[in-house]
């Protein structure tokens, strides 16, 4: 099971990629929308998509309106991972076609909580205390 994680910061890429792969998905990353775009367009289609709001270009909202306008994509699983913490916000992510929000920082169960919610946590997960 594949997952996209796309946030310009390549230390929150490798944070969130790490939590991920411990989780049992193989990590396709971008560093903003077009780039994510460009990967979903020529690679495999991931299970979940962990979206940044804020980052050049494109940012988080934009893609999350551009997949769920694409129908092949229908299928992916949005996670906006970001900063942006006001209800307003969180609304507009949601209403654009985002299946959960996760507020920076957090941490790993809470993470696996969110994907345990969607469904989304492979099968051969073991989660280590």
């Amino acid at each position: 099971m594949h997952a996209l994680v796309v946030d310009d910061s390549r230390a929150m890429r490798t944070l969130i990629g790490r939590m991920l792969k411990q989780l049992g998905f193989e990590i396709l990353e971008a560093g903003h929308g077009q780039e994510a775009l460009e990967r979903l367009r020529t690679g495999p289609q991931p299970a979940v998509a962990m979206i940044d709001w804020n980052m050049p270009m494109m940012n988080g909202l934009e893609l999350v309106k551009a997949i769920r306008n694409e129908p092949r994509w229908q299928a992916i699983t949005l996670v906006m991972v970001t900063t942006e913490s006001e209800l307003g916000q969180v609304e507009k992510a949601l209403l654009a076609g985002a299946s959960e929000y996760v507020m920076k920082p957090f941490t790993a169960d809470i993470l696996l909580g969110k994907l345990s919610l969607l469904g989304l946590t492979p099968a051969e997960t073991a989660v280590a205390s």
